[in-house]
């Protein structure tokens, strides 16, 4: 029998689906990662066939004692940006097929520019909580470095502070709703930056560009206070939280995504990024966990879950679908 809670977040709101087992009392380190990995694997897809494969990286009872010792909501650990059920995605393949063949080589296919930033400080309700401006300064410098590659660069267009309780612990919900739909600016190519203090051990979360059409105001990134450059987030405390959000913002998935069993293009549609298993925490060189496939794990892609200052890479075909996501649904809306 299990005892551990499934933690499942969906919408805003997480849905605890009651299991049972024996516990196991002493997990190595190398068992208690695996459990982390499996609870961040179920945490982040609905899909039965993927869920199928999260339950083969660690046993019932090594993540009912997890479970035990950290509480229910250990899987939902650095970025609670789920992943879309497998209809969406291929509903978005397809859009972004038939955008790219309707774009006449070397015309309106958008592959670099400058974003601008609207950057929306929350704090509590004395007003404190918030960075400096100097982060803020640090963490475009950051962002702009790590895409620099990629031909996209970021410039802040404008900087809000509120003072609301609610919305400075908010990890979605009615308090996401109401804090973007009063603060929210720009359009879908402008993105907005919420700062705050969320709860549940999160460190970000963000909105795909296909979402845009349908919850404009809901479009952004929402991003750990503490994780921006100096904070106290150790060892998330570089920046690159906000690049990993930016990322998903502009169009990428998590490089595990669909985990060993995905087709060529990956679970995360990109090429280039070989197949991993499940999230890899810290900066675990070598590790392959997709051991019949091409590739160590990308444990240095902005796409993964590894420690900031494992983190330096964008991939080529990650660059090209950025430009393609950014071609189809944000460029001029």
């Amino acid at each position: 029998m299990r005892t551990w809670n499934r933690v499942l977040l969906a919408s805003g709101m997480m849905t605890t689906i009651m299991v049972g087992c024996a516990l196991n009392e002493s997990l190595s380190k190398d068992e208690e990662t695996a459990a982390l990995e499996r609870l961040t694997c179920e945490a982040l897809t609905d899909e039965p066939v993927e869920l199928d494969e999260c339950e083969t990286l660690a046993p019932d009872a090594d993540v009912a004692e997890l479970v035990s010792r950290v509480g229910e909501d250990a899987g939902l650990h650095r970025c609670a940006t789920l992943h879309l059920p497998i209809v969406e995605r291929e509903r978005i393949d397809a859009e972004v097929a038939a955008r790219m063949a309707s774009v006449a080589p070397g015309s309106s296919n958008v592959t670099s520019g400058t974003i601008p930033v609207y950057v929306h400080v929350i704090t509590d309700s004395a007003g404190k909580g918030g960075p400096t401006s100097q982060q803020i300064t640090n963490q475009m410098n950051v962002l702009n470095s790590a895409f620099a590659a990629t031909g996209w660069q970021f410039s802040l267009a404008g900087t809000t502070t509120t003072a609301n309780n609610a919305w400075y612990t908010c990890s979605g919900g009615t308090c996401e709703t109401e804090m973007k739909n009063a603060l929210r600016q720009g359009s879908a190519d402008d993105l907005n930056m919420y700062l705050n203090n969320m709860g549940g051990g999160l460190l970000g979360w963000a909105t795909f560009p296909s979402s845009y059409a349908s919850q404009p105001k809901m479009d952004g990134v929402v991003v750990l206070t503490a994780s921006l450059p100096g904070g106290s987030a150790a060892p998330y405390n570089l920046g690159d939280t906000a690049t990993h959000e930016v990322g998903h913002w502009m169009g990428l998935y998590h490089t595990f995504q669909g985990g060993c069993a995905r087709k060529a293009s990956g679970g995360d549609g990109v090429s280039d990024t070989p197949a991993e298993k499940s999230p890899a925490y810290g900066c675990p060189t070598g590790r392959d966990s997709c051991r019949n496939l091409p590739g160590v794990d990308p444990i240095t892609n902005f796409m993964d879950y590894t420690d900031d200052a494992c983190m330096n890479t964008f991939t080529a075909g990650q660059d090209t679908r950025m430009d393609q996501m950014f071609t189809t649904y944000r460029a001029g809306k």
